[in-house]
């Protein structure tokens, strides 16, 4: 006996429309198939949309094409003076690598519930989390955050040769003396905190930034419960990047330590004056020659992007319902990062004030291309431990 088909099956799926057919192509995990529905359900929360996953490269790409013209302008070349940006990508993307693994050795030991995991079990992780579309996503993020550094520095190089002669610092100093009835902000640091072992702490805590920026960056797309959230993170610090290199042009400023170094003499040597120095020595070297290959120069005051960035990442610690003490401990962070900004003369207070408007910027611009439900990244991240995506 022949059997009938039902001819309205094929007409439904005929109706998909491309824009289903896509969801339906995310939705679509290995969990579904090894993993259980609590597993596959958890999984789809997370998936992101492809407006996120662009919007890293977005980002990128508008800053690069800005950057080719501001290097055209200045009649420079694009480049990665020294290689500083690869090297960066090459290392942080090292560190995603072996962060994924440890997410699914950590996830198929809790899932096996014995003290080494199956290969089994990582195999069953590793297909059901770590899906071609999640890994793509993350590589997206991470790529369109070091190729729109790698063209701020570019435009942050050329700024003397774009606005020559140019310096906003007299004006910056000033501005900053009213507020403080008169007095230099610098000076009153220096006196109220004093000038010994404080130094190299405050030191310290500045180029923590250094190892604070890539790692922020690689557990919150490696780690994140909700892709999405991750995603947005990684957005609003690419989107700091150009928004940083336009003040920088808007109001060019080398920065008190640089301006007035009288004020500065008395600090004892550090890792932070030692980098002052170098890069002194880098700017100097670029203004001799700019045309010169492997030559680029990093000193610009106004804004500062040390504050930006961090609280970028505070208030991102809150929008996604992270940890309290986190939370706290970025706050705290970022308040000591300010003082030493400007204890070690890296920055006006202007310049720290105009940061933290550059990160609210940056978080609203992010929050817009990546379409992030926030409700849903603040739900992921509260859901129990065994509840979390495998």
């Amino acid at each position: 006996m022949t059997q009938r088909r039902d001819p309205s099956a094929g007409r439904g799926r005929a109706r998909l429309s491309p824009a289903a057919l896509a969801s339906r192509l995310r939705s679509a995990s290995p969990s579904q198939a090894g993993g259980g529905p609590a597993a596959a359900q958890s999984d789809a929360l997370e998936l992101p949309a492809p407006r996120s996953v662009l919007a890293g490269p977005f980002v990128a790409l508008v800053t690069l094409l800005a950057a080719i013209a501001a290097t055209q302008a200045a009649g420079v070349p694009l480049r990665d003076p020294d290689n500083v940006a690869a090297k960066y990508l090459v290392l942080v993307g090292f560190g995603v690598w072996v962060m994924v693994m440890l997410d699914i050795a950590i996830r198929a030991r809790r899932r096996a519930g014995t003290r080494w995991p199956s290969r089994a079990a990582m195999r069953a992780v590793r297909r059901e989390r770590w899906s071609p579309y999640r890994c793509v996503a993350v590589a997206s993020a991470l790529v369109g955050f070091y190729v729109s550094y790698l063209a701020y520095r570019n435009i942050k190089s050329v700024i003397p040769l774009l606005r020559p002669g140019e310096l906003f610092d007299r004006q910056l100093a000033d501005f900053d003396r009213a507020m403080f009835g008169g007095s230099d902000p610098a000076a009153l640091l220096h006196s109220l905190l004093g000038t010994g072992v404080q130094t190299h702490v405050l030191s310290a805590i500045y180029v923590f930034f250094i190892v604070l920026l890539p790692l922020s960056l690689a557990l919150a797309l490696v780690f994140s419960p909700n892709l999405p959230g991750g995603l947005f993170y990684a957005t609003a610090l690419s989107i700091n990047w150009p928004l940083g290199a336009a003040t920088y042009l808007m109001l060019p400023a080398l920065g008190p330590v640089y301006a007035t170094p009288a004020q500065f003499a008395h600090l004892p040597a550090s890792t932070v004056t030692e980098l002052q120095g170098i890069l002194l020595d880098q700017r100097l070297e670029f203004l001799r020659d700019p045309a010169v290959a492997g030559t680029a120069q990093a000193i610009a005051a106004f804004a500062s992007l040390h504050v930006s960035m961090i609280f970028t990442a505070a208030v991102a610690a809150h929008l996604l319902g992270l940890h309290r003490r986190l939370r706290i401990g970025l706050w705290m962070l970022l308040a000591v990062s300010a003082m030493a900004t400007v204890y070690l003369g890296w920055h006006y207070v202007v310049d720290d004030v105009a940061g933290v408007v550059i990160a609210l910027a940056a978080l609203a611009l992010a929050r817009i291309l990546t379409g992030v439900d926030l409700r849903t990244a603040r739900e992921g991240w509260r859901r129990p431990a065994h509840e979390s995506s495998y």
